[in-house]
Parts: C-alpha cells; structure tokens; sequence
C-alpha cells in the first residue's frame, strides 16, 4: 500500500481525507482545529491510517502562507515525512474533472489523487536561521514600502505649506531635517526667528556637524523662507497633518534601523552571506534578502531549478508547427527574490562594479536584444553564478 493523507488548510482549521492507495479512499473526511486537543485528534487518525496500511503515510497540503505553520510545527515535532505543494500545481489538479465544484472536503481529496500523478518531493524546511533572516528582511521590505507612501503623503502637504523648504537640507527627510520642520513647519515661523538662535536649534539636532554648517543651514532656511509664495499659513489642518506625518516618518525610520541592525547581526553569522557578498554588486541588504529566499543550497540539484524558484525561467508555447519567438519569464516563484536579483543586476552593471556581467550584458546587446530582455538574461545568469558558488562553498572570482 501506499498511503497519503491529503490536508486542505485554512485559517484555524483543517480538512482531512486520507487514501490507502490509489482510488482507495480511507474513511469518511473530517475536520480538526489548530490547536493542541485538534492536532492531537490528527495524530490519532494518523496513526490509525499507518496501522491499517501497515506504512505510514504521507501528509500532503497546499503552502498557505502563515496558516499552516501550526500543523508544519506539529508534523516536525513527531516527524512526519510531508509534501508542502505550491497552490499552482494543485490548483491545475482540481481543474481535471468535468464538474466545478468546490468544498475543503473535495479539494483534500484532490491533494490525495495528486500525490498518486505527480512525482513529489518530501519538503525540506528551512533551517530556524534562515526563517529568522526571511521574516526580518520581509517585515523590512513591508515597512519600507508603508515608509515610502508614507514620504509621498508628506511630499503633497509640504508643497502645500512651506514648497521652499526642499532647497534647504540635502536630504529633507533626514532626521535634522524633519526635526528642524517639526519645530518650524512654515515661513512664518523662520521669519519671526533669529539666524543665530535657530543656528543653535539646528546645532542641538545635529551635534556631529559644525556650527558654521548650522549657521549657513538657518541662513539657507532664512532664504527658503523668504522665497516661499505661502507667506501666512491659513490652514491650520495643514500643520496638523504635517506634524503627524514628520513624527510618522522618524518611527518609521527608527524602525527600520532597528531591523537593519538585526538584520545584519543575523547575517553575519552565515558562511553563505559572506560568499554572496562577494559578487560585485551585491550589498549586505540584498545578500541577506537571497539568502533568505534561498534557503539552504542544499534544497536544489541542478541551477534550473533555482532559476525556476526564482520565477526567471521563459514561458515555452508550442503548438504544432507553431512555436512562439517571444517568451516572458514565467513569475512563478519568488517574487522577492526576483526582485533581488535585479536589483543586484543594476548595481553590478552600475559603475563597471562587475566585470563579467556587464560582458555578459554587452554580448547580449550586441546580438540585438532590448534592454529589460538582456536585464532578465542577466539575473538568470547572476542566479546561475549564485548557485555554483553556494554550492562550491567558494567566493565570486
């Protein structure tokens, strides 16, 4: 016999239906709750369907997310062999029949008959390392982009209240910057203010820079001020908003300093970050971001399967004597490593950092291809690279 117990997982609970072999179904399907009394009802049924079989069986369900973790948990802890299925694949195995139905107890039952026609691995976790790395870089990723609306929203008051004030400081949300806005946010109040008090002020929030820097900064403010169409504010809401969104942005970007510095402490401590980092081109954000994604090496055989988790492998259409000349890459794996990997792609090509991609680059350039095809090209081949290297344990050459 060969039996398989097929999961339909969601929020809190889960569908069970189980097969002693093909087209054998085992019992009735049921449901259990993610918690400990549900997990050990599960257990029970799974050690009856082993009994029966005379095999134990293997647990099959859809990636869901964060939903399964508590049953992933639970499977590892009694070690119980699993297949995690991506929902593309399993997704195509419910579409086989004729009828469109749709209920937990089906699609368990599907995951089931999916087991007995396609070759499956075993799922191979990624160690708790790793995992930590993952969440750490996505939850950086999540506050990153919250942080840059967040910037866009700020952008569209401070045009409203004091436009002029974007000439002053290079980098007007840098933390001396949006201070010295969150004490004077308007013309106004700089125009009513002394050069050399709001020199000092601007000292106070930048203690590292001189005072003559201070000096010629509320000099630059005074100007700003001066120049500024929105002499008198006459919106109150405005400064309101402004305020709110200034002491937003400084929590954001406390935040995410915080993270970067995990980040990097985590980082640190693994030999495949290092070998990563020392592809021109690749930082020590975006080398932890792959290596995250990637996980263990050890989890791929041949670089096309890396390149396929990566979502950067071409579509092939063929039919008949018809076989398509344009092919888009599949985006079917990770799109945060994708990502990744082509921002890698312009940081090595930028300023000649590295050699060898930007010979590959031209060599595809010079065959007549566009830009963004040759881009994809390129992180295909960066991808490749990565694969051997974290293989060979060795440094980029």
């Amino acid at each position: 016999m060969d039996p398989v117990i097929g999961l339909d997982i969601a929020k809190e609970e889960s569908q069970v239906q189980a097969f002693l072999q093909k087209k054998h179904p085992y019992k009735r399907s049921f449901k259990f709750d993610h918690h400990l009394d549900g997990l050990n009802v599960f257990y029970k049924f799974y050690k009856e369907v082993e009994a029966k079989a005379g095999k134990s069986p293997i647990v099959i369900f859809e990636s869901t997310g964060h939903y399964h973790e508590p049953v992933v948990q639970f499977l590892e802890r009694e070690k119980i062999i699993y297949i995690m299925v991506n929902p593309i694949v399993s997704h195509g195995a419910k579409k086989s029949t004729m009828r469109k139905v749709k209920t937990d107890a089906i699609d368990a039952y599907h995951l089931c008959e999916l087991y007995y026609k396609e070759d499956l691995e075993p799922y191979h976790r990624k160690s708790v390392q790793v995992l930590n790395l993952r969440n750490l870089t996505r939850q950086h990723d999540a506050i990153t982009s919250s942080y840059v609306q967040m910037k866009l929203q700020f952008q569209a008051i401070l045009d409203q209240v004091f436009p002029e004030y974007k000439k002053v400081f290079g980098d007007t949300y840098s933390r001396v910057s949006l201070k010295t806005l969150l004490l004077y946010p308007c013309p106004e109040n700089v125009l009513k203010e002394d050069e050399r008090h709001l020199a000092e002020i601007i000292k106070e929030l930048c203690p590292t820079r001189s005072y003559e820097w201070a000096l010629k900064k509320s000099g630059e403010l005074k100007g700003a001020a001066s120049r500024d169409p929105f002499q008198k504010n006459l919106y109150e809401s405005n400064l309101i908003s402004m305020r709110m969104y200034i002491q937003i942005l400084l929590e954001y970007q406390e935040h995410l300093s915080k993270l970067k510095e995990e980040i990097d402490t985590l980082a640190i401590q693994m030999e495949d970050y290092h070998i990563l980092r020392s592809i021109p081109g690749i930082g020590d954000k975006i080398a932890a971001t792959i290596l995250s994604e990637i996980g263990e090496i050890e989890r791929f055989i041949h670089p096309k399967k890396l390149v396929a988790f990566a979502g950067i492998d071409p579509r092939i259409h063929e039919s008949g004597k018809f076989k398509a000349t344009y092919n888009r890459i599949t985006k079917r794996g990770s799109s945060r490593l994708r990502q990744a990997l082509y921002t890698a792609v312009v940081c090595g090509l930028r300023n000649s950092r590295n050699s060898k991609l930007i010979e590959f680059y031209q060599k595809k350039r010079d065959e007549g291809k566009p830009h963004k095809v040759v881009m994809i090209a390129c992180s295909n081949k960066l991808i490749q690279w990565i694969f051997y290297i974290l293989k060979r344990k060795e440094a980029f050459r």
